[in-house]
């Protein structure tokens, strides 16, 4: 009888780093929801008030996304069943991208399935190794990475320092250059100079890329972000990516942009043409969703969000808690040191609100903080009971 080979065991390395996790207080597990996102939800046995989701207005669970999924995937099923370039790319899918288009003022939209997966294929397209990427140091680790995918020279610039992004792409001689940035921050909650940089960009013959998964939806005219609040246009922002798991609440991702180079993105994105379509039922369910976010019942949800915020802010100063500079729905609490962050969560948790810590490396070291996330669903009771259980936890 042949003997089998034992199956190896795990590298001592990967243990060693999972143990350093943990002893830094850095080790992070997956929580299991037993309920769908809303303010309040059950985790195992137990409901807790929620302030650490994305589903900024409450969109996650509305009746018209539900009937626009289900109408979709009675229509066109629930798998694309190919890429956009096969034969994935049906009514739905081409449908909503020319609203997007219309709604943000671009001539053309390109969906792909994740945030993520836009970000990197747009910048490892159109960069290589002869160019160079500047990029705000708290951009999202999309937006880095796909500066490493495409083995450019990556230059990153203090926060918003547009001056600093100013004299890199001054100072380096490249084929091509990029300038990138978040829109709104997704752990400090802050707002780019998006008008400044994109006059940088210009100057130099960069291109500019703004990834504002946290803004679209949530505030500028007619709800289209933090383009909207600098009045920008294509010309101005030539390469805009958006979410649809924030404020949208349902999942999957676009870019908007020009003609020809959604023309060149079609080529060139690897994410863009060997990944599966979105969902029709999921393209169906935005559809619905980018119906209310332009609608009056939009307007209502931001003004509601605006007033949360507000009343969140003003309670948490009273308390005396440290903030970031920060409008919108990302709300966070800085704490310092990782323990802290995670005996602060744990105390809200005991008083049936959960709010998650975020600590390295997710933000720099000494930085670990509570992230607070309001959304319009929330009420402004609700909101007296997080900072009651604030109160309570600082004591």
């Amino acid at each position: 009888m042949k003997s089998h080979k034992s199956i190896a065991s795990v590298p001592s390395w990967v243990l060693e780093s999972v143990a350093q996790r943990k002893q830094g207080n850095l080790f992070r597990q997956t929580m299991v929801m037993e309920s769908g996102q809303a303010p309040i939800a059950k985790v195992g046995d137990k409901q807790y008030l929620m302030f650490c989701g994305n589903d900024y207005l409450g969109l996650a669970n509305h009746p018209k996304l539900l009937k626009g999924l289900k109408q979709s995937a009675a229509e066109y099923g629930v798998g694309s069943g190919a890429s956009h370039l096969v034969n994935g790319h049906n009514r739905l899918h081409q449908s909503l991208e020319e609203e997007l288009a219309q709604w943000l003022g671009y001539e053309r939209v390109m969906l792909f399935s994740t945030g993520y997966m836009a970000n990197l294929g747009v910048i490892s397209a159109l960069t290589d190794k002869n160019d160079l990427i500047v990029q705000d140091k708290l951009n999202h680790a999309s937006l880095l990475d796909g500066a490493k995918l495409s083995g450019a020279k990556l230059k990153r610039y203090l926060h918003k320092d547009s001056e600093a992004a100013n004299r890199i792409l001054q100072q380096n001689q490249a084929q091509h250059k990029m300038l990138a940035t978040d829109g709104v921050f997704s752990m400090d909650g802050d707002i780019a100079p998006l008008d400044v940089l994109s006059s940088i960009a210009n100057e130099h013959d960069a291109l500019f890329m703004v990834d504002d998964a946290h803004g679209l939806g949530c505030f500028g005219e007619n709800g289209v972000g933090s383009i909207g609040t600098y009045h920008l246009t294509q010309a101005q922002v030539p390469l805009l990516m958006g979410t649809f798991g924030k404020a949208f609440g349902t999942s999957g991702a676009f870019v908007a942009t020009s003609n020809d180079m959604a023309d060149f993105l079609t080529q060139f994105a690897r994410p863009y043409i060997y990944t599966t379509a979105m969902s029709p039922a999921i393209a169906g369910a935005t559809k619905a969703s980018l119906s209310l976010i332009r609608g009056s019942e939009g307007e209502d949800l931001r003004a509601k969000l605006d007033s949360n915020i507000a009343t969140f802010r003003t309670g948490a100063k009273q308390l005396g808690l440290t903030l970031t500079n920060s409008r919108t729905a990302i709300q966070p609490i800085l704490v310092g040191e990782s323990h802290k962050a995670i005996q602060f969560s744990e105390a809200l948790k005991k008083q049936g609100v959960w709010c998650t810590a975020i600590r390295p490396p997710t933000v720099a070291n000494g930085r670990a903080r509570l992230r607070v996330t309001l959304s319009a669903q929330h009420t402004h009771q609700q909101i007296d009971v997080l900072l009651q259980a604030l109160s309570i936890a600082i004591a």
